[in-house]
């Protein structure tokens, strides 16, 4: 299943994207809020609701990000092997103490951040003129998760999204810890859709790959980060509690603005895509 939110009559509505259609599910009985969805998740009444809803064609229907986390969006900095040693030698990662890290790199991104397809990465937002993009797979967790092992962990997964960690290099740089370089208004898309896990089991066969333009410039295997799913949750469910709609964001690969010399930051009127197989593509405008 991928899940949605799109717009209806001014309001966010859920819905599911079914081939060229968006299925209406605002008057099905289920939670109308993706995290609320989530944490009641009953899949027989959710499939149920979707062969019964009405359908819209998905070329007139505004898609919004499928979810509003609640809490700070969680994010892995250096976890492609390729990515750690380009941003390495940028000289941007202030806070390095190796080039490959031993263990995850964790940082967080402000809600207020998110955005949803075809919205725009606003430029005025970064008063450095350095943002860069950042193509990412994306856990949405579906189960409490404390202490979990990662044996079980996967049991904890709900679906897969994408996230462009946008981020704004010189705060990064400037502020050491990432939190500020990272949580600009607008520098968090998310989408277009959340797939639920059993209809992408195994995430790590998928590739990501970003555009700018139509230029390809990111494209890496999930099954090459350095730190996968299990572990990431594994590790943060042993000092924090994961809930229900909480969104980690697995790391970007190799092929970052700053990767290039000189380094090639976003500008107005240029357009980012980022895909992954089996979830979609994620477009948005820089404006």
């Amino acid at each position: 299943m991928r899940l949605v939110n799109f717009e209806c009559d001014g309001e966010r509505c859920l819905g599911a994207l079914e081939g060229e259609t968006v299925v209406d599910l605002s008057d099905s009985g289920l939670p109308n809020d993706t995290i609320d969805l989530i944490a009641q998740w009953d899949r027989a009444k959710t499939e149920h609701a979707v062969g019964q809803g009405p359908r819209l064609p998905v070329a007139g229907v505004r898609l919004l990000a499928p979810i509003l986390p609640r809490k700070n969006i969680v994010a892995v900095g250096r976890n492609y092997r390729d990515h750690a040693r380009e941003f390495s030698e940028s000289g941007f990662d202030a806070s390095e103490k190796q080039m490959i890290p031993e263990h995850p790199v964790i940082f967080t991104k402000a809600p207020t951040s998110v955005i949803g397809p075809d919205e725009s990465i606003v430029l005025a937002n970064d008063p450095t003129g350095t943002t860069d993009y950042e193509g990412e797979m994306a856990v949405v967790i579906g189960r409490t998760a404390r202490n979990v092992s990662l044996d079980d962990a996967p049991d904890h997964v709900f679906g897969w999204t994408i996230v462009n960690d946008v981020t704004a290099r010189e705060l990064q740089k400037r502020h050491v810890q990432w939190f500020v370089g990272k949580s600009p208004d607008t520098f968090c898309p998310i989408g277009p859709v959340i797939t639920t896990v059993d209809e992408l089991p195994d995430i790590g066969s998928s590739w990501l790959r970003t555009t700018v333009n139509g230029e390809l410039r990111q494209e890496v295997r999930i099954s090459d980060l350095i730190f996968d799913v299990p572990t990431l949750i594994a590790t943060l469910s042993s000092v924090l509690t994961l809930e229900p709609g909480d969104v980690i964001a697995t790391g970007t690969g190799q092929g970052v603005g700053i990767g290039f010399d000189p380094p090639r930051y976003l500008e107005s009127g240029d357009m980012v895509e980022i895909s992954i197989d089996g979830i979609g593509t994620l477009r948005n405008p820089v404006t």
